[in-house]
């Protein structure tokens, strides 16, 4: 009886520990199911308001010169310069007679030439008599003027190798390069000067996409430079590229006078001032605020302390500002420092 009374107790007990541990494990799995505590740590970010404000339209942009025009001065026939006639600076006109080629071997085949034509041309003459009393076939005084015809062909061939042995310039401008000497050996379509043109000068730069639309072919352009304090240079545009490059930036050309007591040469950086002055109403938010670059541009938007990661597109800058064209709205707010410890979804404390 008494063992009986003990192993009662026994699985008394043990029925109440596995009550007790369930009861337990029920009690941890409704703590989980309990809304998580707010422990998170808020991040500490800067923020600004975008804002419309009325702001006048200036495009400038910085661009380098470019000659008008670029030539190289090629022999158009190999030999020996006799001469040549300029010098490193020098302003030739095109035309000009600059070098002159040793026209020795060229005048021996000349002579040969000629001499080979005049033969020829006796027989023909002979042959065409010999035909006519039928001394002679039609075949054979064919294959003569033939031979005749060539010749004469050969020597003109000859005559217009010394004549391109004055080499000439191709265009007006100034002498940049002067790679050979006289009495070395030049083939023929080697360079013999480089000429550069800066009547007028081309200034090349980009616009992005937002730009390029602001700009039209033909639109009078000021052109600027450090090296000339406080003048102005006209331009016009002469080309604006039909497609994007892979920055998706539009190249662009300018043509702009050149003036002989301030001239600008091929290479300088100068400013081109696109402005239209004209006042727009435009969104701007601060630049420091793109998570990305302008091509992939992003920005966090606060909303209850909490912020969201929303795409945009973008316009001109000015002044570390940057325009909105679509993806914000007027009284946004926007997170401008402390994005790199940013995610969507986080919670941010804004400080002052």
């Amino acid at each position: 009886m008494k063992r009986k009374y003990i192993i009662g107790l026994i699985i008394f007990a043990v029925v109440a520990l596995i009550i007790f541990k369930l009861a337990a494990n029920k009690s941890t799995l409704d703590k989980k199911k309990e809304p998580a505590q707010d422990t998170l740590v808020r991040i500490p970010v800067k923020v600004a308001v975008a804002k419309e404000q009325l702001q006048e339209i200036s495009l400038i942009k910085t661009g380098s010169l470019a000659a008008f025009k670029e030539a190289k001065v090629l022999s158009t026939v190999g030999g020996t310069i006799q001469q040549l006639r300029f010098n490193l600076g020098d302003h030739v006109s095109q035309g000009q007679i600059l070098a002159t080629m040793d026209t020795r071997l060229l005048q021996l085949d000349l002579q040969k030439a000629e001499t080979n034509a005049a033969k020829l041309r006796r027989d023909l003459d002979n042959y065409t008599e010999l035909l006519q009393g039928e001394a002679a076939t039609q075949e054979k005084v064919n294959e003569i003027r033939q031979n005749y015809l060539d010749a004469a062909n050969q020597v003109s061939q000859v005559k217009k190798q010394i004549s391109d042995a004055n080499v000439k310039a191709p265009t007006s401008g100034t002498i940049a390069e002067k790679p050979l000497e006289e009495g070395v050996f030049a083939s023929a379509g080697a360079a013999i000067a480089t000429i550069v043109n800066l009547s007028q000068v081309k200034v090349q730069l980009n616009l992005t996409e937002a730009e390029v639309y602001q700009a039209e072919q033909g639109q009078q352009i000021k052109i600027t430079t450090d090296v000339y304090p406080g003048q102005v240079f006209n331009g016009k545009i002469t080309f604006i590229s039909p497609q994007a490059d892979e920055t998706h930036n539009y190249r662009v050309e300018i043509l702009a006078d050149n003036n002989d007591r301030a001239l600008l040469r091929s290479g300088t950086f100068v400013y081109a001032d696109f402005s239209r002055k004209t006042k727009q109403e435009i969104l701007l938010i601060p630049r420091e605020a793109l998570t990305e670059s302008i091509k992939d541009a992003a920005v966090y938007v606060v909303e209850n302390n909490i912020v969201h990661l929303k795409s945009i597109k973008t316009g001109i800058e000015m002044n570390n500002m940057i325009q909105v064209l679509s993806g914000l709205k007027a009284g946004e707010t926007v997170v401008t420092s402390g994005q790199i410890n940013l995610k969507e979804g986080a919670k941010i404390n804004i400080s002052k």
